[in-house]
């Protein structure tokens, strides 16, 4: 039993940290384009291609089957089932094997930028893997973090202004585009030692609610 809810306080840590990361996300496009990057939609709507056109065949299937009947419709059937695996199954390898987490793709005055956002378990660190560069010369790889609590407040709502600032500060594409929230010399050196120190709390704060919740479910168990 011990481990049942050892395994419930996991879960839920992992899903807050998700949700974290799906509203970062989501921050991150609409700031690059309100700097005027123009954000590429080709991975979405081919994504979008696949699965609507899955549904439309599930779709059509049941609707010929319910007006003529599984006889008449048996042989095509067959066929829309098979049509239908092999699209859900492009659509999973588009999703984790070209995709691979990208959040925004675009340009701004020529030089070409995708960025990939991912989350480790049980560690509330927000990693970013950037690609840029000139079409005509080879991509830059770059791979930055930071935990969110730099720009997520006490209360758990999202502060824009931490959050572009790092951006400007770490990415040059993005630095080039909005000087202003470039963040420079000691200032940096002190939020990345704020980083490094809160780094170290949640990792402490992680082991110990599941110490916590390991020794509560033994409490328990032995009253």
């Amino acid at each position: 039993m011990g481990s049942f809810w050892l395994v419930i306080v996991i879960c839920h840590g992992f899903t807050q940290d998700l949700d974290l990361k799906n509203t970062t996300d989501d921050a991150l496009p609409n700031y690059l384009t309100s700097l005027k990057f123009q954000q590429s939609h080709f991975l979405a709507d081919v994504r979008l291609a696949f699965g609507y056109s899955a549904v439309i065949i599930a779709a059509a299937t049941f609707y010929a089957d319910y007006k003529l009947g599984w006889d008449a419709t048996k042989y095509w059937t067959f066929w829309a089932v098979v049509a239908y695996f092999i699209l859900n199954g492009a659509l999973t390898y588009w999703i984790w094997g070209v995709e691979k987490g990208k959040i925004f793709t675009g340009e701004n005055n020529g030089t070409l930028i995708s960025i990939a956002s991912s989350v480790n378990k049980h560690k509330p660190i927000y990693n970013l893997q950037v690609r840029y560069g000139k079409p005509e010369t080879e991509p830059q790889i770059l791979k930055i973090s930071a935990p969110f609590t730099r720009w997520f407040d006490s209360d758990g709502y999202f502060v824009a202004s931490p959050f572009q600032q790092w951006l400007a500060t770490e990415i040059p594409a993005i630095g080039e585009a909005d000087p202003q929230k470039v963040v420079r010399g000691n200032m940096k050196k002190e939020e990345k030692a704020a980083d490094a120190q809160q780094t170290r709390n949640d990792g402490n704060l992680t082991r110990t609610s599941l110490d916590e919740g390991t020794r509560s479910r033994k409490s328990k168990k032995t009253a």
